[in-house]
C-alpha cells in the first residue's frame, strides 16, 4: 500500500499508559495488569485495532522487568484479537542494555525510535548502535517494528536503517510520527507533512500521534493526507478543555467516529495484521 494513497480503513493504535504520568496524578490511567487487560478489551471493541504497552511495575513505576512484560503480553494476547506491541524506549531513565531484553516478552510488534531526541526536561536516548542492534534483533525474532519518527531527522535515520538492515520481518514498513513533545516536531499539520513527504518509498504506512492539544489536529490531517492513527492516554490527558479523559476508549471511540465520518472506518484487527505482516502468535 503506498503511502501516499489514501487507505480504505484505518488502523487505530491506542497507547493507554506510557511512562511519564503518574498514578496518582492521574488514577484512571491504567497500570495495573487486570486495567490492561480491561482497557484493551473496551478499546478492541471501540475500533483499535493495535495496542503500544509500556509496563508499570506493583508500585505503579515503569518498569521493563521481563516478568511484569510477559505477563502484560500474555493477558491482553489472551483477552483480545489485539495486535500486542512493546515499548522499547521504556522511560528516559533506562539504560540501552535493559530496553534490548523486550523482544524476550515475545510482542507482536515493538517500537523502534529512530534516533536521541530531547523530550520535555529529558533526552531520550537512542544511539545509531542501539538502534541497529534492536532491529537486526527484530528481524531473527520476526516481531515488526515500528518506527517512531519524533524529528524530522529520524526519517533520514530510517533511510540509513533499510539500507544498511534490509527490510523488516514480513517486508512492511510502517512508522509512526510522534509530533508535539516539548523539544522536537512540534505538533502541527505542516510539520507532519514535512515529515511525511520525506518517507522512503519502501514505507508501506504511516500513522501519526499528536500530544495534548495536537491530538486532534494531527487526527485530522493524517486522515486527510491517508495515514492512521494513535491516540491514547500515554499522549493526551484531556478529553476537551476543562474534560479530562476518563477511559481510553473515549479516545478511541471518538477516532473511530471521525475516520468513520471521513469514509475510512476503523481497520479490524485482521485488517491490522495483514497491514504490517504481523506473525501470528496467538495460541486461542
Amino acid at each position: 500500500m503506498s503511502p501516499a494513497r489514501t487507505a480504505a480503513s484505518t488502523l487505530i493504535t491506542v497507547a493507554p499508559t506510557g511512562a511519564e504520568t503518574a498514578k496518582a496524578d492521574v488514577p484512571a490511567l491504567p497500570t495495573t495488569p487486570e486495567e490492561l487487560v480491561e482497557t484493551a478489551v473496551a478499546c478492541e471493541q471501540a475500533g483499535a485495532a493495535l495496542i503500544h504497552i509500556h509496563v508499570r511495575d506493583r508500585d505503579h513505576r515503569p518498569t521493563l522487568d521481563g516478568a511484569f512484560l510477559k505477563e502484560a503480553v500474555d493477558g491482553v494476547r489472551e483477552a483480545t484479537d489485539l495486535v500486542v506491541q512493546l515499548s522499547t524506549g521504556g522511560a528516559v531513565t533506562d539504560p540501552l542494555d535493559k530496553r534490548l531484553t523486550v523482544l524476550d516478552a515475545d510482542p507482536d510488534s515493538c517500537s523502534l525510535t529512530c534516533g536521541t531526541t530531547n523530550f520535555g526536561d529529558g533526552v531520550f536516548l537512542n544511539p545509531w548502535g542501539f538502534m541497529v542492534d534492536l532491529y537486526r534483533q527484530a528481524q531473527e525474532r520476526e516481531v515488526v517494528p515500528e518506527f517512531e519518527l519524533f524529528e524530522l531527522g529520524h526519517v533520514h535515520a530510517l533511510r540509513r536503517l533499510i539500507d544498511e538492515c534490509g527490510l523488516p520481518f514480513g517486508g512492511k514498513v510502517h512508522v509512526d510520527f510522534v509530533t508535539g513533545v516539548p523539544g522536537s516536531m512540534p505538533g502541527t499539520p505542516q510539520a507532519l507533512m514535512a515529515g511525511v513527504a520525506m518517507l522512503p518509498p519502501e514505507v508501506t504506512s504511516w500513522s501519526a500521534t499528536g500530544i495534548g492539544r495536537a491530538h486532534l489536529p494531527i487526527v485530522a490531517a493524517a486522515l486527510s493526507a491517508g495515514g492512521h492513527l494513535r491516540v491514547g492516554m500515554e499522549d493526551n490527558l484531556m478529553y476537551a478543555k476543562g474534560r479530562p479523559v476518563e477511559h481510553n476508549r473515549e479516545l478511541v471511540a471518538r477516532a473511530a467516529e471521525i475516520a468513520n465520518v471521513m469514509q475510512r472506518p476503523a481497520m479490524s484487527t485482521t485488517e491490522a495484521r495483514e497491514l504490517l505482516a504481523i506473525k501470528d502468535r496467538r495460541t486461542r
